[in-house]
């Protein structure tokens, strides 16, 4: 029996974010939570004092109960405080009055191939030509420009005109980067042209992340200094320090059919490792010293409070090094044995300092995983007792080497045992996450996690010894005469060429295994977050039989197990009658699907295909959220099944015309009639009554002209490839003349259901 007591952040924690998940999802609307919170909070402080006393099963059940309300109350109200948008300052409260802003660079600069991307912190806006304070986040980018330096953290902007606000996804099935930025207190959205914006001053928010970040550029600089090769560099800055700038697509694509993303980022990985390494390191030489236990914790919050100031002290680093500061405590104080508490309370102490932590995947992830390797990789290592297995193997007439070659073969598969038991462990909570938020799951991950784990440790390791030795080599530089500078280089250039061995090896590896295994990653599946939920209430279930024996369990796995195939079956139901036409927004892009049930066309007009990119971001999450396994792609009109005609214009032969008429792209689909216009139209084409008018590139027309064409009942839809100008200018003057119209760059994917879908 469990003894709750002793456990308290193992109840804690989950009625936090329980109160924290209902605010995001439903507290939209709520009043002040505040007074509430206190209030019961208070409630349940007395009835507990008025309960111990007494002893009594009731009370003590009531008051348990009323606190862990009052925890779910509190959790609700943290988050509805650190909801940036209630504020009467914010900027969403200005709307576009805002003539121009000053704010502040306040976050990581992501470079890409064309642009930068960062966060900055609004301080002030001008309304009206007055200047008011502000606050609020805006995701900028700006074109990234031969002779612009590159922002950094810390910079105060003086930016002309103002933000929109961030879009919602414009496809079907997208990621819904709005909500992903609304998490992280961001709700605007701007490109800013080099002419629109002026550097002010430089002004961190935050000194102490100003300096960490600059340290971090400056230990980026000593791997980009000794490490020659582009590929290995990447590697080897994103292993150590979590910087991610140079990795190539293709590595990353390798990275992610092998499921050893997660090695790319400094989190618990690095962080662990470099624990481990200094706790082995102090037990071997001053494990016998007195006060060993509380001076060797001290020193090791010490060094991984230090490692996560030089590496940036980014939101994976501090989540990592938050948990271990928990779990060092815990052993210093004697308490290693109640470890699910102990991670109980380092994720409690985030939600309080964050609450949409919660919605953060790596939070997710990390804790799920390190939860899962506490409780299963102990039981499943007890499986097999590989190392007793060749230990009984000896015999003592057996020569030496051969007793030896018994003992080294048992502890080396017992190690692999027990690393399979990890990676094990880790995938059997993490599985269900993987699929909800990837839609896949590599099969390849054992083998993958078998070489990159030690490898990849063994390169932090010597990335981390460097970095250890060029401090040393300038620190010396400045009191030894200069000769001696070039001898002081050769060891951390010794090192350096050891670790991008190492890191060559490693990618090697992972290249090797994705191309091996390249067909052993399960793409393309949807879960819903239900569905989601339900996978782990099963795993929960299985785990409590498991430990159990006790049938009832088995029952509730079944039971589970048929309530999950239920919603599978449904979605099937929902899915299989649906019939759309979609118009897609792929910027400067002309692109449409016509669906029927989970069989889908994609067809782009403009006879050029769409590249890996557009697909994967555009039209896969729809392919999956429909589970469309086998759709086709149509370039240009020529291969399509769907029923097309040309109607030419009577103007197209008038030799005196200089932008002579297109043809006319006409479509019927399922009954609904369908027209594509990419040039001009004259009132002499023949008249053809529409359903759905697309018109691509700017086509010239007036709202005259595709009255008397096309009717008056025709919906207009302006597809990626017009521009904003166009667009602007058309829309306006056609719904003057009663037209509907609908622009998919602004809008989002244009979806209509065929008449025959309807009957």
């Amino acid at each position: 029996m469990i003894t709750w007591a002793t456990f308290p952040f193992v109840r804690y924690t989950p009625a936090l974010i329980i109160g924290i998940v209902a605010f995001l999802n439903l507290g939209q609307s709520w009043p002040e939570l505040w007074p509430y919170a206190v209030s019961l909070a208070v409630g349940a402080v007395l009835l507990i004092l008025w309960s111990v006393p007494r002893r009594h099963p009731a009370a003590t059940d009531a008051a348990g109960t009323v606190a862990l309300l009052a925890v779910a109350l509190l959790g609700a109200a943290l988050t509805q405080r650190a909801t940036e948008s209630r504020r009467a300052d914010h900027l969403a409260r200005f709307a576009d009055q805002v003539e121009a802003y000053q704010a502040v660079v306040d976050d990581y600069v992501v470079v890409r191939a064309a642009t930068y991307a960062t966060t900055l912190r609004v301080q002030a806006v001008r309304v009206a030509g007055r200047w008011r304070r502000a606050t609020g986040g805006v995701r900028v980018s700006l074109p990234r420009v031969a002779g612009i330096p590159q922002p950094s953290y810390g910079e105060v902007w003086l930016i002309r005109g103002h933000p929109d606000l961030s879009k919602a996804p414009l496809n079907p099935g997208e990621f819904d980067y709005r909500r992903y930025l609304e998490y992280r207190q961001v709700y605007h959205q701007q490109y800013i042209h080099l002419d629109q914006y002026r550097l002010l001053r430089i002004a961190p928010p935050n000194l102490l992340i100003a300096i960490s970040m600059r340290a971090a550029t400056q230990l980026d600089g000593v791997f980009r200094h000794y490490i020659k090769e582009k590929r290995e560099y990447a590697i080897a800055s994103a292993l150590v320090l979590g910087i991610k700038d140079d990795v190539d697509a293709e590595t990353k694509q390798a990275y992610t059919n092998t499921g050893t993303t997660h090695i790319m980022a400094v989190s618990g990985l690095q962080v662990g490792l470099l624990f481990a390494a200094m706790s082995w390191l102090l037990r071997v030489l001053f494990g016998r010293m007195p006060g060993f236990r509380i001076w060797s914790a001290l020193l090791g919050l010490a060094v991984i409070w230090s490692y996560a100031f030089l590496t940036g002290l980014s939101a994976s680093v501090l989540r990592a090094t938050v948990m271990f500061t928990f779990v060092i405590l815990g052993r210093a104080t004697g308490r290693q044995d109640m470890i699910f508490n102990t991670l109980g309370a380092a994720a409690f102490a985030l939600l309080v300092f964050n609450p949409f932590i919660v919605a953060d995947v790596g939070f997710q992830l990390s804790f799920l995983a390190v939860l899962s390797i506490v409780y299963l990789q102990p039981r499943i290592a007890g499986w097999l007792d590989v190392e007793g297995y060749f230990y009984a193997r000896r015999r003592p007439w057996q020569s030496r080497p051969v007793q030896w070659a018994w003992r080294g073969s048992g502890w080396f598969l017992d190690l692999v045992w027990k690393a399979t038991a990890l990676s094990l462990a880790a995938q059997v909570a993490t599985f269900g996450l993987g699929l909800y938020y990837f839609h896949q799951f590599p099969l390849s991950f054992l083998l993958s996690n078998l070489g990159a784990v030690p490898i990849s440790s063994g390169a932090v390791y010597v990335g981390l010894v460097l970095l250890l030795l060029k401090g040393i080599a300038v620190a010396a530089t400045a009191v030894l005469p200069a000769a001696a500078g070039p001898v002081l280089d050769w060891l951390p250039r010794s090192v350096a060429l050891v670790m991008e061995w190492m890191v060559w090896a490693f990618n090697e590896y992972i290249f090797w295994v994705s191309r091996v295994m390249s067909g052993s990653v399960i793409r393309e599946v949807h879960v819903t977050a239900l569905q989601t939920v339900l996978l782990f209430l099963l795993i929960g279930a299985l785990l409590a039989w498991a430990s159990t024996r006790r049938l009832g369990w088995l029952r509730w796995s079944a039971g589970i197990l048929v309530l999950y195939a239920g919603t599978r079956i449904a979605e099937a139901r929902a899915v299989a009658p649906t019939e759309e036409f979609i118009v897609y927004s792929i910027p400067r892009r002309s692109a449409v699907g016509f669906w029927q049930g989970a069989a889908a066309e994609f067809v782009t007009p403009d006879s050029v295909p769409l590249n890996e990119t557009e697909r994967t971001y555009r039209l896969l999450p729809g392919l999956i959220l429909r589970r469309s396994m086998h759709p086709t792609y149509s370039v240009g009109w020529q291969n399509t099944t769907i029923p097309v005609r040309r109607l030419a214009d009577p103007d197209s032969a008038n030799a005196r015309l200089f932008v002579k008429p297109g043809p006319v792209v006409l479509a019927h689909w399922r009954g609904l009639r369908i027209g594509f216009v990419s040039n001009r139209i004259s009132s002499a084409t023949r008249p053809v009554p529409l359903d759905v008018l697309v018109l691509r590139r700017n086509a010239r027309l007036k709202p005259e002209t595709v009255a008397a064409v096309f009717g008056n009942q025709t919906q207009v839809v302006f597809d990626s490839s017009c521009k904003i100008w166009y667009v602007a200018r058309l829309d306006s003057s056609l719904r003057a003349h009663g037209f509907r119209t609908w622009d998919v760059t602004a809008k989002g994917a244009f979806r209509c259901r065929p008449p025959l879908a309807a009957r």
